[in-house]
């Protein structure tokens, strides 16, 4: 593996592995990995040849009020672990390399990114869609892999790559969880022992509402109250917002029919934290079926 600061270092190794014949995958993150990045990495090596990993704390995604500086770097440690999974090239470029001065140009997805976190965090996603946009043009013909922890920015990043025509294939990869169901997240290391413990009533309240699902409740208002009474009882997690939505348009419904969402936020002690899973109806002889993601037991320093 290599690691390279340089916008024109990457394009040069992306064209070289395209020019050999090689299939190349693209990861961007912002660091701090864990097994939620690594299970990316893992994707990205199967289906392609040459792997390649961003890791850069966008800044344009984040509000002066939000957690930019203390966000969680580990260089040396990610270094070692994007190693580890066999990615070719690891890009850590500083802001001045990804937003020259003078730059003029956002990328905005109208519609999918004013709702769920977007109405909460305005400007989010203009960050997000403009530096994965600059990604996607810098890498090139690729297959980009997404976590479906962020499932919002999945969705925005899918619609951008399909309106701008991009050579992009973007994949959605299952949310990771932790030995005991909370969402693996870089943020998680804000949270206190206590914290910790409350914040799994995040991933408590979708498994109940997906059990109801499955029990037959398909009124959507009926399963945001059933998420939003067990957060509740949890006096250390204030709610942002818990919505049913349709799973590709991010619109609101009334009832649960093909694919919806149960999307929620919280904040627990210092950390903002976010959740969903995914019900799915294929009509009444196919009952129900809920996606929670994938359990890992996790390493004790993830733990």
């Amino acid at each position: 593996m290599i690691t390279v600061e340089r916008i024109a270092d990457v394009r040069a190794a992306c064209d070289d592995a395209r020019g050999r014949g090689a299939s190349v995958g693209l990861v961007p993150t912002m660091g701090s990995f864990h097994e939620g990045h690594r299970s990316l990495m893992r994707a990205a090596r199967a289906a392609n040849d040459f792997v390649v990993v961003s890791l850069f704390v966008n800044p344009t995604q984040f509000a002066p009020t939000e957690d930019l500086d203390a966000y969680p770097r580990d260089l040396a440690r990610d270094i070692a672990i994007a190693a580890a999974e066999g990615v070719g090239v690891l890009f850590t470029p500083t802001v001045d390399e990804m937003y020259r001065p003078g730059a003029r140009t956002i990328v905005h997805v109208d519609g999918l990114t004013n709702v769920l976190c977007g109405a909460s965090r305005p400007g989010h996603f203009d960050g997000v869609t403009t530096v994965v946009a600059k990604l996607f043009s810098i890498v090139g013909r690729c297959r980009a892999y997404f976590g479906r922890k962020d499932v919002q920015q999945l969705v925005v990043v899918r619609r951008m790559a399909d309106d701008l025509d991009l050579q992009v294939d973007v994949v959605g990869c299952p949310l990771v969880r932790e030995y005991d169901g909370l969402a693996m997240s870089s943020r998680n290391v804000y949270l206190s022992a206590d914290d910790r413990a409350a914040a799994t009533v995040l991933s408590r309240a979708l498994f109940v509402t997906g059990e109801a699902a499955v029990a037959g409740e398909h009124d959507a208002a009926t399963l945001r109250r059933i998420a939003v009474d067990v957060l509740g009882r949890e006096p250390r997690v204030r709610l942002d917002y818990a919505e049913v939505v349709e799973a590709t348009t991010l619109a609101p419904v009334t009832s649960v029919e093909r694919d919806a969402l149960v999307a929620l936020a919280a904040f627990v002690g210092p950390a903002r934290l976010i959740d969903n899973v995914t019900i799915s109806t294929g009509g009444p002889s196919d009952g129900v079926t809920v996606d929670y993601g994938l359990v890992t037991a996790g390493s004790a320093e993830e733990r």
